[in-house]
Order: structure tokens, then C-alpha cells, then sequence
């Protein structure tokens, strides 16, 4: 992350450093249901640190970040890369299951339709990736023993998709708590390696430049060394069951652009790498009830950020601790270049190490978010990332950030997101 920002000469307002103080000896730090006691000491030090970091980035002159191209070698992943430039995340089909019955032959057949499939190829897509938690597939004991009545479902959302002329990326999607296990548990890490081993055994048969694998969706492994041992160990198991098959790698914790560039590439040259993009999180996840608590709270923020356009949302906000991320929004002064400043260290990294990189989530959450800001910030994550030679992948297809809106009338793509990602709605 970088520090936050004044225009030079620019001092934070007074009261800013009242609602400091009064955030600091507030007796509601210690019972603030928006705080939890594992993070009050942390907060504490980030507002204090608030009005430090504004001076020090005031008295910083401002430049314009250099673009140096993603250099990867001519590598047969590099080359496949071709196929994942521009792509939507197709969420909530064999993943993240909201209807309460689970995973259910009429969940498979009506969530995600072949007209779906056949629209995301229409909008201009090239690839979509499909979330597939694994758990479901477990059973107790015979992780490696995928059970048929699953994988015919999923058997058939691949065919779709790949006649229709699109890659596809499965991306093994489970929840938190089985990452959380996975972060400690070894025994659940040779599950999983058994699991990958034979769920890339069946579809190594599919056309390799096409079908990609990806080890795991936003980690959450706060030890940065063990999912790089564990992705490694994962990533061998991969590669028996489909020798040819292109691999998608991440960082630890979240996958962010932090986290990918704390990552020394695996000792494969058939590998992809891919980080997610949501900064910053409180205009992209504002209103969200999961996630961090404050989120929910935080609702008409506008991008590019101002002290001044977040100081009138400010004023609407009761508790003086979430008043203060709102505040320290604006003074951060989100913008294009702050953006292509935080890809611009992922393309260093990538240059560096000379490895193909794409982006496989960013999105906003539809729900409170203003459409122009919305539009402005897809706009500057997407052309950003082009122009380090990046794909992306958009989160997602039909969900809370979708580009897609679905009703009893049918399925109505947006054409602003469209708009904003260089592609625009099929014809009548």
C-alpha cells in the first residue's frame, strides 16, 4: 500500500485531528461492535499514524509512475496467455453456494444456463473462470476419489464453455474455514495434493492451451512461507495428473498485489501468476456485510477520492473510529496514477522475474456504489493492466460486482461495466 496523500502545502483540517483524539479516548474503542479487540491496537496505530503519513506524503513531490512492459520469456504459458485476456468470473455455480439446499442438480442445470455461456462469448469475452470449491468432492479419507455425480455437472459447464470458443480457468475455490485448516493441518494439505493429482488427471485430456489450473483462490496464509512450500508441493501434484497443463499461482493471504510481489516463482516454467485488485477495499467493498466490519458502514464514496468529497460522506457517519477510514480516504486521493502506481510494482515484479502475470478478480460491488465512480475505477484497473500486458478478469458475471443484472425477464447485460471494461453489449 502506499502512504496517503496531500497536494503539496496541504495540511490535514483541525477537526480531522479532533476526530482523532476523540477516537483515541473514546471508552466505545474498547465495546465498538465495528471493532474487534484483535485489531483495536492495530486501528489505534493507523489513526495516529493518519495525519503523519498525510504531511510526509505532502512535503513528496509528485511524478507520474514509468510504465515498463511485463517482460516474460517465450515460454509456452507466456504464449497461452493469449487465451486469458479478457475474462469474467463465473461465481456462485460450483462455489459459494447461496441456496440453502447446496449443491443440487437443480442449482447446476438453472444457476448458469448454455444461454449464459453463450452471452459471455457474445459480450466479447475470451476466457471465464470457473470457481469449483472442493469439498464437495471430498470424500472422507479419499480426497483422490472425485465423486462422479459431481464431476459430470462440471464435466458439462467445461464443454459448454470451451464450445463456445472460450478458455477456461478452474480455479479451486473453498471457504475460509477449510483454508484456515489448510494452513495448519498437513494432512489436509496431502488431501488436497491427492484431490488436485486426480482432478487434473481428468481433464488433461482437454485442449492444454485452453483449460488452465489454478492452485487456490485467495490463500488467507498469513505465513508467507508455508503457502509457498504448500503451493509448491500442490503445484508437483498438479503437474503429475496433467504434464502439459498450465498452472495459475498466487501470493499468500488475499492474493493481492502485495502479496504476489513476496513470491518467488516456482521451480516451473509452465506457470501463470495471478494477484486480485480491489484497492482501495473501502470504495470497492462499501456496504458489504462481509468481509471487514466497517465495510457495511461505509456507503457513498466516489472515486477518484478528495479530502473534500469524502469529508461530506464523513459527516454522514456516526461512529468516530469508521468517520476516521472514511476521512483517510480522501486524503489517500485515489486516482488513475495511484492505481497504475500499485500495478506498476506488479509489472516490476513480473519484468524481473520474467514471467507472465494476469489479474483474475477486481471489481466493485454494484449495490451502493455510484455508476460513474464505479465505471471510472473499472476504467483505470483495466487499461492499467493493459498496458503492462496484463489479462484480467473481471469479478463476476451475474453476482453483487456483476455485468450482468438477472431478473424474471431474462439476463440484462450493464452496458456502463461493459463500457468500462473496452467491450459493449451484443445487438438485438
Amino acid at each position: 500500500m502506499l502512504v496517503a496523500s496531500l497536494q503539496p502545502g496541504e495540511t490535514a483540517p483541525e477537526k480531522y485531528q479532533n476526530e482523532l483524539a476523540a477516537v483515541l479516548y473514546s471508552p466505545r474503542m474498547k465495546s465498538n461492535s465495528c471493532i474487534n479487540p484483535a485489531s483495536g491496537f492495530f486501528l489505534l496505530l493507523s489513526l495516529v499514524s493518519l495525519y503523519a503519513t498525510c504531511r510526509l506524503a505532502a512535503e513528496t513531490p509528485q511524478s507520474q509512475p514509468k510504465v515498463p512492459p511485463q517482460q516474460a520469456r517465450d515460454t509456452v504459458a507466456a504464449r497461452r496467455m493469449s487465451h486469458l485476456q479478457r475474462g469474467i468470473n463465473l461465481s456462485g455455480w460450483f462455489a459459494q453456494v447461496a441456496d440453502p439446499k447446496g449443491y443440487t442438480r437443480e442449482h447446476f442445470i438453472s444457476h448458469t444456463t448454455p444461454r449464459d455461456i453463450a452471452l459471455v462469448k457474445a459480450m466479447g469475452f475470451d476466457h471465464v473462470r470457473l470457481s469449483v470449491n472442493p469439498q464437495p468432492m471430498f470424500r472422507a479419507g479419499q480426497a483422490d476419489a472425485i465423486p462422479q455425480e459431481y464431476l459430470d455437472y462440471l464435466d458439462q459447464a467445461v464443454h459448454t464453455i470451451l464450445s463456445n470458443g472460450l478458455a477456461v480457468i478452474l480455479d479451486v475455490h473453498p471457504d475460509s474455514e477449510f483454508k484456515n485448516r489448510l494452513a495448519k493441518d498437513d494432512h489436509l494439505v496431502e488431501q488436497l495434493g491427492n484431490f488436485w493429482r486426480a482432478f487434473a488427471k481428468h481433464y488433461a485430456a482437454l485442449d492444454p492451451n485452453l483449460v488452465f489450473f489454478e492452485i487456490l483462490n485467495e490463500p488467507e496464509f498469513e505465513d508467507r512461507y508455508r503457502w509457498a512450500g504448500i503451493q509448491t508441493k500442490l503445484a508437483a501434484a498438479i503437474r503429475e495428473g496433467a504434464s502439459q497443463g498450465t498452472i495459475i499461482a498466487t501470493g499468500a493471504r488475499w492474493s493481492d498485489d502485495a502479496d504476489l510481489v513476496f513470491l518467488e516463482p516456482l521451480p516451473d516454467a509452465n506457470v501463470i501468476y495471478t494477484f486480485h485488485f480491489y484497492e482501495p477495499h473501502i470504495f470497492t467493498h462499501q456496504g458489504a456485510t462481509w468481509g471487514v466490519d466497517f465495510w457495511h458502514f461505509e456507503q457513498g464514496l466516489v472515486y477518484p477520492s478528495t479530502p473534500e468529497s469524502a469529508a461530506k460522506v464523513a459527516a454522514l457517519v456516526p461512529e468516530a473510529a469508521n468517520r476516521l477510514y472514511v476521512i483517510r480516504y480522501g486524503f489517500e486521493r485515489w486516482n488513475s496514477a495511484r492505481i497504475e502506481a500499485e500495478v506498476s510494482q506488479v509489472a516490476e515484479w513480473a519484468g524481473r522475474h520474467q514471467v507472465p502475470v494476469t489479474c483474475d478478480e477486481f471489481g466493485v460491488y454494484r449495490k451502493y456504489a455510484d455508476t460513474n465512480s464505479r465505471v471510472a475505477w473499472l476504467t483505470d484497473v483495466r487499461t492499467s493492466l493493459e498496458r503492462h500486458g496484463m489479462g484480467w478478469t473481471m469479478w463476476d458475471y451475474s453476482g453483487g460486482f456483476g455485468v450482468v443484472t438477472k431478473t424474471d425477464g431474462g439476463t440484462v447485460p450493464d452496458g456502463p461495466t461493459l463500457g468500462a471494461l473496452g467491450l459493449k453489449a451484443p445487438g438485438p
